[in-house]
């Protein structure tokens, strides 16, 4: 009743369960500068005390018949005298071993210390009163239960929540000693965020699915931590709020942040080399170079257009992106020049923000270059040069390295591509000098990708699409060098001083309407009647700059200033 088929190990695979290769950065990490708690190894939530574990003892494995699919579970290993685990952790057998699961204990907060009844009435962490089994890796058709594997959701006392789930190879349940519940106000809610096994599709009677898991509120704003440990469920449609939760920090001063010192040593050690397409003509620059080489501040209504301070302290400060005010390019002979950017002045603008719970550090690096160039079309073999479809005045791109503030590792680094992007894996990167990875930008359009190639904004699978092509050139600036911290709000009000541009949330290009439906009609009519229908659909669902030009708002305006990242 409780599962799909059996995924039965032969006793050979039983004797020598799969361990997969662990993963290290490739160079050793620095001394970071003295501070608070960044990188202690433990990190303060208010009323718990938590330690990453790495370390794991396998217990069981899928077997599937693509075995890149298989995914292991394992249980936390090394846990410290006085800490409890809270879940066990799985990945997939197609990556290395990087993974961690949080194990906690309880610290008395100063409230708690003075009303010691209510301490002891009510403490942080509790074993469960049972377990439930969710699902099992046999249907009952066999009677050898050899290599199966069980799952237990803990079921907490009242006003507690589980954190995550426990797997053994026995139908016997699990010790109750085995984990620890959560006071329900130390806890935040979680949510699914990616299929790590799917036995739906294969066994549609006996469905089955286990998700990685993370907090439901993030952003620098959101306290959720992340446990590491999964979540999973044999129905098709788990129900609206998971019965599992994530933690909370409730400690406002997140201890384990950076200081100003150790930023600028993150940044030095990590900082990524941004490279250029060879073929690529329009370059980024410096703010400051581009207000200093003519850029104009416009207002609506007005004829008479200003010149910017190369500070931007006469621009517009704060408000809203209303369509008031926006900047352009200079007129006459500068313009083309300006176009083009000024490589050696480029520069990463760095904003520095908590991330799940302040457990983590995004440091996200903004890059300004003065114009984003026209878009080419691939279909099939076809690569066709548009003349205006995709460029605009002013084009701001990022990237974000995402910091364990347990340890100071590098954990991933996400990729802003258009309206959207990927987390990439430190394990996957490209490194250029010792920790140091490569960020490739993409030709005209400026999106970040992890490895050179052609990237299909529309369908890959058809080859229809706007081409994003990234590659290698003698053209990069290096970000562990050429950067300005701009931004980093939980240190408090005045430790970085924002320059006066961040505060502009207008456009930092022109609104320009023209009939790009003519270019596209143009484009369709030429090609195979079998083709006409998809490269319309496709061009249909491309982002609006296809319908004119229209200059993005700068970073401040965006969602993932103070949210997270989309992906």
């Amino acid at each position: 009743m409780f599962g799909c088929k059996c995924f039965y190990r032969k006793k050979r695979d039983l004797l020598a369960p799969y361990e997969p290769e662990t993963f290290s950065l490739p160079a050793p990490l620095p001394q970071w500068p003295q501070g608070q708690g960044f990188a202690s190894g433990k990190i303060n939530l208010g009323e718990l005390e938590v330690i990453k574990i790495s370390r794991f003892k396998f217990i069981w494995s899928s077997n599937l018949d693509d075995k890149k699919k298989d995914v292991t579970f394992y249980k936390p290993m090394g846990i410290p005298n006085g800490f409890y685990s809270l879940g066990h952790y799985c990945q997939s057998n197609d990556q290395p071993l990087r993974g961690f699961v949080l194990v906690a204990r309880g610290v008395p907060s100063e409230s708690e210390v003075a009303d010691f009844s209510t301490n002891a009435a009510s403490p942080a962490l509790r074993e469960p009163l049972d377990y439930s089994l969710v699902w099992c890796s046999n249907d009952g058709s066999e009677e050898n239960l050899e290599g199966c594997g069980f799952f237990w959701l803990p079921q907490p006392p009242e006003g507690y929540k589980s954190m995550g789930y426990l797997v053994t190879k026995s139908a016997r349940k699990p010790k109750l000693d085995k984990v620890r519940c959560v006071r329900a106000d130390l806890t935040d809610r979680c949510e699914n965020y990616k299929v790590i096994l799917d036995c739906s599709t294969r066994f549609s009677e006996f469905p089955f699915q286990v998700w990685s898991t993370r907090p439901s509120h993030r952003g620098q704003l959101g306290r959720g931590v992340s446990v590491g440990t999964f979540s999973c469920n044999s129905y098709w449609t788990p129900g609206p709020e998971l019965p599992i939760a994530c933690l909370k920090n409730l400690d406002p001063a997140l201890p384990a942040m950076p200081n100003c010192d150790q930023i600028h040593v993150l940044i030095n050690h990590y900082g990524p080399t941004l490279f250029f397409h060879p073929d690529e003509i329009y370059f980024p620059s410096s703010v400051s170079w581009f207000f200093e080489n003519g850029a104009l501040l416009f207002k609506k209504g007005d004829l008479v257009c200003e010149s910017i301070d190369v500070g931007g302290s006469n621009l517009p400060s704060g408000g809203r992106n209303d369509g008031e005010f926006w900047i352009d390019l200079p007129s006459g002979d500068r313009k083309t020049s300006v176009k083009r950017g000024y490589l050696d002045s480029g520069k990463l603008y760095a904003h520095v923000k908590p991330a799940l719970g302040g457990t983590f550090t995004d440091i996200a690096m903004w890059i300004f270059c003065p114009f984003n160039g026209p878009a080419t079309l691939k279909v099939g073999i076809m690569n066709i040069a548009l003349s205006k479809i995709g460029q605009h005045v002013g084009d701001w791109e990022h990237f974000t390295l995402r910091i364990c503030n347990f340890t100071g590792e590098l954990w991933s680094i996400y990729f802003s591509q258009h309206s959207g992007g990927v987390w990439v894996n430190a394990y996957d990167l490209e490194y250029i000098q010792g920790n140091k990875a490569i960020v490739y930008s993409s030709k005209n359009g400026h999106a970040s990708f992890p490895h050179p190639g052609t990237y299909i904004q529309g369908s890959a699978k058809l080859g229809i699409g706007i081409r994003n092509d990234a590659a290698r050139s003698n053209f990069f600036v290096d970000s562990s060098t050429h950067y300005e911290l701009v931004a980093a709000e939980y240190l408090g009000d005045g430790v970085v001083a924002e320059p006066g541009w961040l505060q502009f949330m207008r456009k930092w290009g022109p609104t320009i309407v023209y009939d790009s439906r003519t270019e596209i009609d143009k484009i369709i009519n030429i090609l195979p009647v079998m083709l006409q229908y998809s490269v319309e659909n496709i061009f249909h669902k491309l982002p609006v700059e296809l319908y004119g030009e229209d200059g993005p708002t700068g970073p401040k305006e965006k969602n993932n200033w103070v949210g997270d990242e989309r992906g």
